[in-house]
Parts: structure tokens; sequence; C-alpha cells
């Protein structure tokens, strides 16, 4: 017997332990060279692992185990042909030596089955219809409460006729195969039972990084809020010559990333990040926009959002987004980041203080637009408001540096000509 030991390989550079999340194939099963086996979840992204040779699947890791680089995952026994999960595969010696065992086991002759009566129906396997009264019948059965429960349906696919409601009001069930509602409602209502899941590893991760911010960072939140009543004009004026021009929407994230990334070039603090006793500064605003998905909250970057376009951030956006919510994003997509924007307006959210993202020293929480009124010289008037915060490490980043910055993204976002004309 020929064996080839899957082993986890390496991933990346700081990537020194997987999850597998999940087996593609089963044990035992005949796989392919190069076809994907089983999947891993590392810090950043979902893995699939394809197959070193072909023949049989023997596991040796199971789901949900933490496996190091290089820890053994499977073997796939190379000496079994495609024959070997079941296929025909006549070629194969084994197979031939094997038939007459296979049938001797196997009865020449089945038993036989026995045929039912016709006073009894064949049992019907259930599906949607199992079970569930036709109207007259339900109407029959509502009349005489009747539980539907309690009769068998002989229609189509097992539906409960007229003629079966009507036979279960003339002989209606014995009071012990009669249900209690009663008592199973007030059980469920009082449950107190509980479940254990293993974290994901992305949840793992999340969740340390979220400490190591708030643990090793001097971290301040500041606040302001933009009249977003010039945003929504331009939209709404451009965004049908936008679209039929470059086949997406013109958003809110790119009108943002564009104002900050423009900030961040003027304020360079901003965009900078401490390491050990030194500080890097950047001269590009690689902006790392929050993603929500099934798994949990991931961060890829947009990469030198002063330099693009509008429509080449919105598309660059809507990329990493479907990615990322498949679970396709690559190692390399998710790598760097000068600075954050985060988006709880989606969600609903009125104000929060958003958590730093690593090693990166400011991050800028959007929220919901609401409806306000607002005294606009001298006259109340009802805009679209949303409050901005702007997360901040102060071992970097001053007071004022931070309320400037804010200040500044403020006067972008409500004189969005100065935006477009770069002044």
């Amino acid at each position: 017997m020929s064996v080839v030991e899957m082993r986890v390989p390496t991933i990346g550079e700081s990537i020194n332990e997987v999850t597998l999340s999940q087996w593609l194939k089963g044990n035992g099963d005949y796989v392919k060279l190069d076809e994907p086996i089983c999947e891993f979840e590392s810090d950043k992204a979902t893995l699939e692992f394809p197959a070193e040779a072909a023949g049989k699947l023997i596991y040796v890791a199971a789901e949900g185990d933490d496996l190091e680089i290089g820890a053994l995952v499977a073997k796939i026994d190379t000496s079994v042909t495609a024959g070997g999960d079941g296929a025909s595969a006549p070629e194969a010696p084994a197979s031939k030596k094997e038939e007459p065992a296979e049938v001797k086991e196997t009865p020449a002759t089945p038993p036989p089955v026995p045929q039912p009566s016709a006073a009894t129906p064949p049992p019907i396997p259930p599906n949607y219809a199992s079970g569930h009264p036709s109207p007259a019948a339900a109407k029959i059965l509502k009349e005489n409460n009747v539980s539907a429960a309690v009769v068998q349906g002989t229609g189509k696919d097992g539906r409960i006729t007229k003629e079966d409601a009507a036979k279960a009001v003339a002989n209606p069930p014995s009071p012990k195969s009669t249900p209690a509602p009663v008592e199973a409602a007030t059980t469920a209502n009082f449950s107190r039972s509980t479940s254990r899941k293993k974290m994901s590893r992305m949840r793992r991760t999340i969740a340390s990084r979220l400490v190591s911010a708030k643990n090793n960072t001097a971290m301040l939140t500041t606040f302001n809020e933009v009249d977003l009543t010039e945003i929504m004009k331009l939209r709404k004026q451009y965004q049908e010559e936008f679209v039929n021009k470059y086949g997406i929407k013109l958003g809110f994230m790119s009108l943002f990333s564009k104002a900050c990334a423009k900030v961040l070039m003027e304020m360079p603090d901003v965009n900078a990040q401490i390491d050990g006793n030194e500080v890097i500064y950047h001269d590009y605003a690689d902006i790392s926009i929050a993603i929500s998905t099934p798994n949990g909250l991931v961060v890829p970057p947009v990469h030198n959002v002063e330099s693009l376009k509008f429509h080449e951030i919105e598309l660059a956006i809507k990329a990493l987004a479907v990615k990322a919510r498949e679970g396709s994003l690559t190692l390399d997509e998710m790598k760097g980041g000068t600075f954050t924007i985060t988006n709880g307006g989606v969600f609903g959210s009125m104000m929060s203080t958003p958590i730093l993202n690593e090693p990166q020293s400011a991050i800028l929480g959007m929220h919901t637009i609401q409806q306000r009124p607002m005294a606009i010289d001298g006259e109340v008037k009802i805009r679209p408001m949303m409050y901005l915060a702007l997360s901040y490490d102060h071992r970097i980043i001053d007071g004022s540096t931070s309320v400037t910055f804010l200040v500044k993204v403020k006067q972008l976002l409500e004189d969005p000509v100065k935006l477009l004309l770069d002044l």
C-alpha cells in the first residue's frame, strides 16, 4: 500500500496555526489529484486544501481541530483506484477478487416483500403536504375541535382530505392519543437548556485583537456631526449618469473614503503607526473597509485611495465585499491598511466608539443618517445629519490633531465641490 501524507502547508509568515473548519470529502472517499478535500480557517481567511495525489482519503484530523503548520491532516492510499469509492472499475484486480464474496453474501432470491392490504393504504413518504388538511378538511376539523396531528392523510403526498377529516370526527381518537398542547408550550417557554460551541478561529482572532487594542493603545474617541444635504443632492442629481457610465452606484463609502484620504495626506500623523520606538509614516492612504460576514468582521484595504477615482473606489469595495461574504478573500487582499472606516449606520447605530484596528492609529465610525432640526442662518431647518466618531491612539495623535482631522473631513463632505476639485 502506497500512502501520501497530507500536512498543513505554510500559508503565510504570520500564520502558525489553522483550524480544520470542515471536510469537503468523506472518510474513505476516492479523491482526485488537486481536488479540495477540506477547508482551513486561518486568522484572516478560509482556504481550501487540495489533494496531493489520487486515491482513498483517510482522515487523521477531525473538524474543529486546531492544527499547527506541518501537522498531519489526512492520508491518501494511492493504491486504491476510482473503483474504490463504489464506482465501476472492472480493470482493477482487487474488484475482481472481491466480486465472488459479494455474490455469496447476497441471497439469490430476495425475500418476498409484503403487499399492503386493500384496507391499509401504503405508507407515504413525508413532505411539505404530509399531515396538512385541505381547506374543506381544515374547516371540518376546526368545527369539531379535532387536531390535524391525529389524522392520517390519504390524499396525494399524505394530504388530509375532506373524507379523512369526516372519518376522524366520526371516530375520535382516544384521550391518550390526543396531544396536550398547553403543557408542551409551557415546558418550551420555561426551557433552561444550554449548548456549547467552539469559537471559530476568525472569531477568536477578532477577540484577541480587540483586547490587544484596548490594552496596548491609549485610545480615545472624538465626535462631530456632518450635514449630508449637499452629498445627497449630488448623488440624486448625477446617480443615473454615474450608473450608466460606470455600472455601479455612487455610494457614501467612496465619498467618505476619498474625503478621509485627502485629509490623511495633509495630516500624516493620523496615517502613521507606531513600531517600537519608531513611527512609520505612509505617503499613501490604504483605507481598510469594515465588512460584516457570517463569520465575523473583516477589514480588507482599498489601496491608494488618494489616487483612485470615485467609481474605482466603489468597484474595489464591492469586489472585496463579495469575496468577504463568500469567504474567498486571499491573504494578500487582507494585508495592509493605514486607516479604517466602519459603517455601523447600515445596522441602525446612532453613535458608537469604534476600536482601533492595530497597528493603525485611527478609525472613523460612520452612523445612521437621521432627519433632525438644525439652526441654519437663524432658521430651523430639517437636515439629514450623521454623527461621526474618530477613535485614535493618543500616543501618536494629539487631541487637537484628531479634532482638526474630523473637522476637515466634515467640511469636505458638507461642500463636496471642494472634494471633487481637490481644493
